[in-house]
């Protein structure tokens, strides 16, 4: 009983020490000013705050250590994911993840020194377009909706070979860069029989970086969630704060449930992977967390908007960010669509339907 208790507090301690070390990057003053400096930027990554990125381990914090990571689980990952959530964290971190066990050693170290921005081009669940084609070492065809592609010094593109990485560099490659909402941009990325080389990999986690998104939707609840009872507890009407007027606090005990069931999910899913569960148990628990967490973050961040009045509506207020973030993370890294289809199709297999 006691190695137990101990084993707990050891992993306690460490989560504890992974929320702390976003604090460079996640002001606990909830301040969103660099969040704000970055929305539409010319330069869609800020090179300096993806270096801090990096030298903080965090796109290789999963990735095994004999691969340069830090051999962390799942629990630390989406630990970190949340707390970043909170900030509004802009930099594509879950995307560098998902791409850092995929490259080859020296990409890889590149990667997670900060020196090469690797981001995936067409590596996800689903997608209704064809896929570009590799023929004697030339990639031709295009890929959609990239994760601040523009931003990226190559892109790891699948293809119908497997995988193909592309220098920004090499000849024939277009890229439009499509603002979103947030102040990021999704990137279309035209290979005109471009150089490109063919990786052989193992198969793309993209389980873990549906969880991570997860994750990071259950900060920017939480965080958005407070602000609002900061603001109702400032706001005063009739002669006292509206936060003591029993129908907001209704509303808001409501949210603050769907905040912790979401959490709870996430943190269910992340034990299923960090124990090895079979993969159709944990696929189902991490399409239960996404589809949750995306859900309920819009729910939550558009009613922390109606109850912040008028004020919430306009873009000077950074109650707007949330909504605006988790819009565009709602279908990323797998559509709420395509996770309850997946979901009833894996109780059916399972016989429970």
């Amino acid at each position: 009983m006691t190695d137990i208790a101990e084993i707990a507090r050891e992993r306690d301690e460490r989560l504890q020490l992974i929320r702390n070390s976003a604090a460079s990057l996640v002001p606990r003053d909830g301040g969103l000013t660099r969040v704000r400096q970055q929305r539409f930027a010319k330069q869609a990554v800020d090179r300096d705050t993806w270096s801090q990125v990096c030298s903080m381990g965090w796109p290789g914090l999963c990735l095994a250590e004999e691969l340069g990571g830090s051999g962390l689980g799942m629990a630390e990952y989406v630990a970190l994911l949340e707390e970043l959530g909170q900030g509004l964290l802009p930099e594509p971190l879950i995307e560098a993840g998902l791409v850092a066990p995929l490259l080859p050693a020296k990409e890889r170290e590149a990667l997670l020194s900060g020196e090469l921005l690797v981001l995936p081009a067409g590596i996800m669940f689903e997608s209704k377009e064809a896929l570009p084609s590799l023929s004697d070492g030339r990639l031709t065809g295009t890929v959609r909706h990239v994760v601040l592609g523009g931003a990226a010094d190559a892109w790891l593109v699948a293809c119908d070979s497997g995988l193909a990485m592309v220098h920004r560099s090499a000849e024939g490659v277009d890229v439009i860069e499509e603002p979103t909402q947030d102040g990021g941009h999704l990137a279309h990325l035209r290979f005109r029989g471009s150089p490109a080389r063919q990786i052989d990999a193992p198969p793309a986690a993209l389980d873990k970086a549906a969880l991570g998104c997860a994750a990071y939707l259950v900060g920017l609840m939480d965080a958005a969630l407070e602000r609002t009872r900061e603001y109702l507890n400032v706001r005063r009407q009739f002669g006292r704060p509206i936060g003591g007027f029993q129908a907001l606090q209704h509303r808001m005990v409501d949210l603050k449930i769907q905040v912790e069931l979401a959490r709870a999910m996430v943190s269910e899913a992340a034990r299923a992977v960090d124990a090895h569960e079979s993969p159709m148990e944990y696929e189902r628990l991490v399409s239960t967390a996404k589809v949750k967490a995306a859900e309920a973050a819009m729910l939550v961040t558009r009613q922390a908007i109606q109850l912040h009045g008028g004020i919430g509506y306009t873009d000077e207020a950074d109650i707007g960010l949330f909504l605006r973030r988790a819009m565009v993370l709602l279908n990323a890294h797998g559509s709420v669509s395509f996770h309850k289809r997946r979901y009833f199709r894996l109780l059916e297999s399972e016989g429970a339907l």
